[in-house]
Formats: C-alpha cells, sequence, structure tokens
C-alpha cells in the first residue's frame, strides 16, 4: 500500500477524512470545516479505528477554534463543542486522550493546538512502525519454539490498517510486516458483521499490499482456527483495561476463544494510548449499542421480521487471560502469563 495514504489529513483549514462508507466501490475523500460534521462523520464511521478517530479528535480541537472564531462563540461554547468531539464514540479512549492532550494548548490558540495535533499524529506512525517490528518479531520467536518454521497463515477481525490509524496499522501493521519479510502464506480476514469492515476495508488494504487472502464470514473463524488452518491471530483493540481485558469489534472474543482452545497465540496489537489505566477490568468499559437497523436491515430493505428488535454492540471485551500477546510500541506483554498493563505501562 502507498505509505501515503493517510485516513485523516489537515489540509491547512479542515480535516480530510477518507469516506470509508464508500470503500471499496468508490475512494473518495469527505473535506470537514465544522464540528457537527465532524461529529457526524466519527458517529457515521466515515473516520473509524481508535487511532483514527484519535487523530480526527486532536485536530477537531483547531476545528471548534476555526468555528467559534468564524461563528463569534464564546470560549465556553468552543470548549463545548470540542467536548462533542470528545464524546462521539464512547468506546474508544483514544479519542478521550488525543482531544484531552490537545487542549493542554488549547490556551495557546490555534498554532499551538495545531502543532500538538500533527504530533499525535507523527507520533501514532511511529508507533504503528514500531509495534509491527515488535509484534512480527514475538509472534516468529513464539510460533518456531511451536515448530512453525515457514511463512504464516494469519487471521484478523476487522479493520485495523491504515485506514484505521494514522498510517502504517496496528494488527495489519504487523501483518504488513511479516509480508514484507515474506513471511505470509495467507490472511483469512473476517467480513466483521454488521457493518463489513473486513470485506469492505481489510480486504481492500491487503489487495493493496499484494497479501493473498481469504474473506470469510465472522462465524467461519472459530472452525478456521480449530481445523488447524490458523498459525495465530492478530487484532487491534479499541480500549484495554489495565488487567488486560481488551475491548474490540464485536466478534473478537469468539476469534480468543477458538485461539484458546487450538493453542495458539491471540495477539492484540495497540498503542499505549489505547491502555486505559484508569479502567480497572473490562466491566467497566463503556460498550456503544449502535442502531438497530445495522442487524435488522440490508442495504436498506428489512430483512428480519417487523416485530423483531436488534441487539447491535459494536464492541466485545475479551478477557486479559486469553490475550496471549499485548504489542505496543514498548514492545510485548505477555498478559495471559500474568504481565499486566497495569504493572508494566504506568
Amino acid at each position: 500500500m502507498p505509505q501515503e495514504l493517510r485516513a485523516v489529513d489537515w489540509t491547512g483549514t479542515g480535516l480530510a477524512l477518507i469516506d470509508q462508507t464508500l470503500l471499496p466501490h468508490r475512494n473518495e475523500t469527505m473535506t470537514v470545516h465544522d464540528v457537527d460534521t465532524l461529529v457526524d462523520a466519527i458517529q457515521r464511521l466515515v473516520v473509524r479505528g481508535a487511532p483514527a478517530i484519535g487523530a480526527a479528535g486532536a485536530y477537531g480541537v483547531a476545528l471548534a477554534l476555526i468555528e467559534g472564531e468564524r461563528k463569534g462563540w464564546t470560549e465556553a461554547e468552543t470548549r463545548a463543542a470540542v467536548a462533542r468531539v470528545r464524546e462521539a464514540r464512547p468506546t474508544a479512549v483514544n479519542l478521550m486522550v488525543c482531544v484531552d492532550r490537545v487542549m493542554t494548548r488549547f490556551d495557546e490558540g490555534l498554532e499551538a493546538v495545531l502543532e500538538e495535533a500533527a504530533a499525535v499524529q507523527r507520533e501514532d506512525v511511529a508507533a504503528n512502525r514500531a509495534m509491527g517490528a515488535f509484534g512480527a518479531d514475538w509472534l516468529l520467536e513464539r510460533l518456531q519454539q511451536a515448530g512453525v518454521d515457514r511463512p504464516l497463515r494469519l487471521l484478523t477481525h476487522c479493520n485495523t490498517g491504515a485506514l484505521a490509524t494514522a498510517g502504517w496499522g496496528t494488527a495489519l501493521g504487523v501483518i504488513r510486516e511479516l509480508h514484507a519479510r515474506g513471511l505470509v502464506e495467507v490472511v483469512y480476514a473476517d467480513e466483521t458483521r454488521p457493518l463489513l469492515q473486513g470485506s469492505r476495508l481489510t480486504a481492500w488494504e491487503l489487495v493493496q499490499e499484494g497479501i493473498p487472502h481469504y474473506v470469510q464470514a465472522d462465524g467461519a473463524a472459530a472452525g478456521t482456527i480449530l481445523r488447524g488452518e490458523v498459525d495465530a491471530a492478530i487484532v487491534g483493540a479499541d480500549r484495554i483495561a489495565a488487567n488486560g481485558d481488551t475491548a474490540n469489534k464485536v466478534g473478537t472474543v469468539g476469534v480468543a476463544l477458538a485461539c484458546a482452545d487450538a493453542g495458539i497465540p491471540f495477539l492484540v496489537a495497540a498503542p499505549t494510548t489505547t491502555v486505559d489505566l484508569s479502567t480497572e477490568t473490562g466491566n467497566e468499559i463503556h460498550i456503544e449499542l449502535r442502531g438497530e437497523a445495522e442487524v435488522l436491515e440490508w442495504a436498506g430493505v428489512r430483512t428480519a421480521p417487523a416485530e423483531s428488535r436488534g441487539h447491535n454492540p459494536a464492541f466485545d471485551v475479551t478477557p486479559g487471560r486469553l490475550v496471549t500477546g499485548l504489542v505496543t510500541e514498548r514492545g510485548v506483554l505477555e498478559v495471559s502469563a500474568g504481565e499486566l498493563p497495569g504493572d508494566r505501562l504506568k
């Protein structure tokens, strides 16, 4: 994939977002100049993926300042607009962390805010590159100890590549690093119901990279793992508790359970900004419930009986005991063996 691909980019006057609701059929950019449009874009998943919405939120502070100046807002009104950006999606902690970081320079004005937002974006790319190398090294060593000495068969869930970050990717960044070393045989990309981030976005990124892959139904993942067709699963995260419990796209916990039963590594790749040490366990993570129509309809056509209700959690929580490794830009923690984020990442 071209390294210049950016899901989030500052144009000088606004925010340019690759509209991920249109991929893979149309690759178009949406330009955002106001807070309402940014909040809507985050909630509609025009921009999605914890690190990417963190970067968007960082620049959202600048958008609020510019819009406030244009409309004559008071400082309180501008801060309230920033708060709406911060709260646009409640599960992914990166959004809150990045907005809060940039707000430390709010009183210095627009130039300082933009400088801090650019630093957020730059640091995320560097972190992704680092975790790609750490994760690849750890996984190769782990699998070689298990007698696997060949190109790997990997499984991933949802989208964790350049589209989900400021650049390069988290879990998909590890896969890209392994591919660059000639060590990927095939990737199983779960389709990721109900919005198909795997089949629409991950598969699109894998095509750009020339990485062999299959798209499979989410319900096929456990069987693929238990049949011995997968050497390891690599996923991202939207929030990681101090005890290693990990919130990620709904369907992830089933992958983790299958990996545990099959005795293969389940690797979570996420920057340290995704680790929320103030959240002690996964029970405290707020799980976003999205609209019922996403599971009751297909392309606007009702597929369930009119009387049916839709249960649509966007995320689930994988217990830390199932997380073989957590790779960040600082290295790998073997969480299921007792290396906890709350102990090592303070």
